[in-house]
């Protein structure tokens, strides 16, 4: 059985081994466009966000632009990425409120991020890592998933999640090791795949595992 410092050892080889220098998977320009972008991305894959914000941005790619836009328009465009009455909703609003209240810039704030329509923690803590270069561990379903396979944390919610990663790994290592962790479910752990049994990481945990690794639900 391996310890918590040799587990974290192990993980960290792996992830610089496969993934160095991970990309921003949203194809973005500045803090607003890839404010946007990962307001889109929630229920929807990252590769439909970038086909789909090449033709939003071309129509606005300002908050000044984006709030004289009417809904139903923006609406028409970001439809594949589903929930769309609701992202176009929060995209239309929190423009508007950029323009009146920041001077048309995203601020460079967790708090005052979390207060725009349709921006949640996670949402806020992207643009803060990869926007500004905050140190930042976002935490989605599937960083959830493998930090349990990797027995990071116990699994009771996304919040504890990212509570736990943040006490395992230095804060300098945050924004790179969210993204590695990403880039690492989707080659080589993916949802319905591995199950703690197969790719480097689950079996150098554990290499003993016979069972399937059951995950509790955010």
């Amino acid at each position: 059985m391996l310890t918590l410092k040799e587990r974290i050892n192990h993980i960290q080889k792996c992830l610089d081994k496969f993934f160095p220098n991970p990309p921003v998977p949203l194809n973005h320009q500045d803090p607003f466009t890839l404010l946007i972008a990962v307001l889109l991305s929630a229920q929807c894959t990252d590769e439909r966000v970038n086909q789909v914000t090449p033709k939003l941005f071309a129509l606005a790619d300002n908050p000044f632009a984006m709030s004289k836009i009417a809904q139903d328009k923006i609406y028409s465009i970001i439809k594949p990425c589903g929930l769309g009455p609701q992202k176009s909703k929060a995209i239309k609003e929190l423009s508007s409120i950029l323009v009146n209240n920041f001077a048309g810039e995203v601020p460079e704030d967790i708090k005052a991020l979390e207060k725009l329509p349709g921006v949640g923690h996670k949402t806020a803590s992207v643009v803060m890592s990869q926007a500004f270069g905050v140190p930042s561990f976002p935490v989605d379903t599937h960083i959830h998933r493998l930090a349990q396979r990797w027995k990071l944390t116990n699994g009771k919610s996304v919040v504890q999640t990212e509570r736990d990663l943040k006490k395992h790994f230095l804060p300098e290592r945050w924004n790179k090791l969210h993204l590695q962790i990403i880039f690492w479910g989707r080659a080589f752990c993916q949802a319905t795949k591995c199950h703690g049994m197969e790719c480097e990481i689950c079996t150098g945990i554990n290499p003993g595992r016979k069972r399937p690794f059951r995950h509790k639900r955010p």
